[in-house]
C-alpha cells in the first residue's frame, strides 16, 4: 500500500475524521492489523481563513504547495487535500508536485452518478457554493448542480463559528434540514455535504435526502488510490 499525505487542519475537526475513515478503510481491505501508512501535515487554519476572507487564493495556493512538497519530501507516494473549499487552489497546489492528488469531488461525483442521481443539491461555505470551481468539475460529468437560493450566509457562518470549533447546535441543524428540503423542493434527488464539518451535524437520519458525505467518500477513495 502507498503512503497517504494528508494536507489537514481546515479544520482539525474534520482532519481528525478523516484519520479515523482511513484507518478503518485500510484495516477493512487488508483485514488482520493493517492501518493505513499516512503522513499529515496539519495547518494552522486561523491565517488561512483570513486567506480566504481576503480572496488572496494565489497566498493560500502557494502555502498549500509548500505543504504537498514537504508530504512528498517525507515518503508520500498518494496526496489528500482535507477539505472542499481549498480544491479552488488545486492547480497550485499540486505544481511541480511528484505525486498524484486525489480530488475530492471525483468520488463524490462517481457516487452519485452510481447511484443514479443528476439533479444534486451542494451545501459548503459561500465559496465551494457560489465559485464555479467545484459545481462545474461536478457538472463536467453530467450532474446539474442546485446551490441554496437563502441562507447561504447562514450556513457559512455555521461551518465557520460553529463546526470547525466542534459546537453542533440543534438549531442550526434545523437550519441545515430547511435548506435540504427546499433544495428537494427544487428537484435535488440527493445532496453533497460538500464542507469536510457537515457530516458532524448531518446524516441520513435527519437528513429529507440521501446525503453524500465528501469527508468519508475522500478518505475511502485514498485509501483506494493507495492500494491501486
Amino acid at each position: 500500500m502507498k503512503t497517504i499525505g494528508l494536507i489537514g487542519g481546515m479544520s482539525w475537526e474534520s482532519t481528525a475524521h478523516y484519520y479515523r475513515i482511513l484507518n478503518e478503510e485500510a484495516a477493512a481491505r487488508l483485514g488482520g492489523l493493517h492501518s493505513a501508512p499516512l503522513l499529515i501535515h496539519s495547518l494552522d487554519f486561523a491565517p488561512i481563513a483570513a486567506l480566504q476572507a481576503e480572496g488572496k487564493w494565489d497566498e493560500a495556493g502557494a502555502l498549500l504547495n509548500g505543504s504537498a512538497r514537504r508530504l512528498v519530501v517525507a515518503g508520500a507516494e498518494v496526496i489528500g487535500l482535507a477539505t472542499n473549499t481549498m480544491h479552488l487552489v488545486a492547480d497550485t497546489m499540486m505544481a511541480d508536485v511528484d505525486a498524484p492528488l486525489v480530488h475530492i469531488g471525483d468520488p463524490t461525483a462517481d457516487a452519485l452518478l452510481e447511484d443514479g442521481h443528476e439533479i444534486v443539491g451542494l451545501l459548503g461555505t459561500r465559496f465551494t457554493m457560489e465559485m464555479g470551481f467545484y459545481r462545474e468539475r461536478l457538472e463536467a460529468r453530467g450532474l446539474t448542480v442546485l446551490i441554496p437560493e437563502v441562507d447561504r450566509t447562514n450556513l457559512n457562518g455555521i461551518i465557520y463559528e460553529e463546526l470547525c470549533r466542534g459546537i453542533i447546535r440543534d438549531e442550526s441543524r434545523k437550519i441545515y434540514v430547511d435548506a435540504i428540503s427546499r433544495l428537494a423542493a427544487r428537484g435535488a434527488t440527493a445532496v453533497i455535504l460538500g464542507c469536510t464539518e457537515i457530516g458532524m451535524l448531518i446524516d441520513d437520519s435527519v437528513s429529507p435526502l440521501p446525503t453524500y458525505d465528501t469527508t468519508d467518500l475522500h478518505a475511502r477513495a485514498l485509501v483506494g488510490a493507495a492500494l491501486a
